[in-house]
């Protein structure tokens, strides 16, 4: 007899009760393995200087906030909201609110209305 994946899927054999578990688990090791690979991503982060981090986005203590997450949690997921909280916040520089477009004459010379011919 041979079993396809939607026999598995519909039927309510033992043959379920085995495939389930081994596909949740499965899933939860290929989420470690891909946490343990963004880790050490993030690791050679870690080595880039802090002008390299700031042109990215991120900080040194983004870094260190990521890594100090439980090692089977990715921390590029941590890093991905830190970096987004930063950008989605007002920008205040010196105490100073944000710069606003202030109105300007154009520097674009206007047309000139054509003339009617004098005879």
């Amino acid at each position: 007899m041979t079993w396809s994946i939607e026999t598995l899927r519909t039927s309510s054999s033992p043959m379920r009760t085995i495939v389930d578990p081994a596909r949740f688990a499965l899933a939860r090791i290929k989420r470690l393995v891909s946490a343990i690979r963004h880790r050490r991503d993030v690791e050679v982060l870690a080595g880039f200087d802090d002008r390299m981090l700031a042109d990215i986005g991120l900080t040194r203590t983004d870094l260190h906030y990521a890594l100090s997450e439980p090692f089977w949690r990715d921390p590029g997921h941590v890093l991905v909201l830190r970096a987004g909280e930063r950008r989605s916040a007002p920008r205040h520089r010196g105490g100073q609110h944000e710069a606003r477009a202030v109105p300007a004459p154009s520097i674009v010379p206007e047309k000139a209305t054509p003339q009617p011919a004098r005879c």
